[in-house]
């Protein structure tokens, strides 16, 4: 599998995430759905941005795991945050699972006026492997 970040001359570079991610085919590729803060049991599992996080980003792991992937195999993320809430948190989850010496993966965050009933943060996400 052929996958390279790239972040071109003339645009910001950013240790957080890649302006681009080109997947050479062919390659098995998942779409991931929007994941909340949501435990098994289908509850929400606290009232912050940050631990929602944590739990989307579980339940991620979770899905490319049974895929054999994990989650250095994202290659792209996207994030809506409910409108009034700082996704600072939820960027602080991101590094505390991420590794470093991974390249990021290209993200795109949103802004919206809501999202389910208790739901503060969703991501869904495409990997390939």
């Amino acid at each position: 599998m052929d996958v390279r970040h790239i972040n071109p001359e003339g645009l910001h570079r950013s240790p957080a995430f890649s302006q681009a991610v080109v997947v050479e085919q062919p390659t098995k590729t998942i779409y991931i759905g929007g994941q909340n803060g949501v435990g098994a049991d289908g509850e929400v599992v606290g009232p912050t941005v940050g631990e929602q996080t944590v739990q989307a980003l579980r339940n991620l792991a979770t899905i490319l795991e049974s895929e054999g992937a994990s989650l250095a195999n994202i290659v792209h993320w996207s994030i809506a945050v409910v409108d009034g809430h700082t996704f600072d948190e939820g960027a602080a989850a991101f590094q505390q699972v991420w590794n470093p010496a991974d390249p990021p993966p290209a993200i795109t965050v949103h802004v919206v006026a809501g999202l389910g009933p208790g739901f503060l943060v969703e991501i869904d996400a495409i990997a390939a492997v």
